[in-house]
């Protein structure tokens, strides 16, 4: 299973960018989804998470609530809606699929680069 971020881009501090999360098939659905990024250099890092039903949500401290992650299951989505962007955003973020529970991550997949510009 593949999974496949998309919705980066470059923007200014402050501004917003909309990342979604897709894989072949429906698989989204019946997995938790967690939103991870890596700078250069720099250790990987948890961003957002949402259960497998989308009652259950996760940010990391330093979102403080600027990203909001959700999901669609009709359309088989996962997004994170990054607002407020600063400098210090700026990574590849990908997408990885597993358990809730456990947080064990199993699939993972090809990022998207966010780059900010102060």
């Amino acid at each position: 299973v593949q999974l496949q971020a998309s919705g980066g881009g470059l923007v200014q501090a402050g501004g917003s960018l909309r990342l979604s999360c897709a894989a072949s098939g429906s698989i989204l659905n019946n997995y938790a989804i967690l939103w991870y990024r890596q700078a250069p250099g720099k250790e990987r890092e948890e961003v957002s998470g949402i259960d497998r039903s989308g009652t259950s949500t996760y940010y990391n401290s330093f979102v403080r609530g600027r990203f909001t992650v959700s999901r669609d299951h009709a359309k088989n989505m996962v997004y994170l809606q990054l607002d407020r962007l600063t400098p210090g955003d700026t990574a590849v973020y990908y997408c990885s699929a597993g358990d809730w529970q456990s947080w064990l991550w199993k699939f993972w997949g090809q990022g998207t680069q966010v780059t900010v510009s102060s």
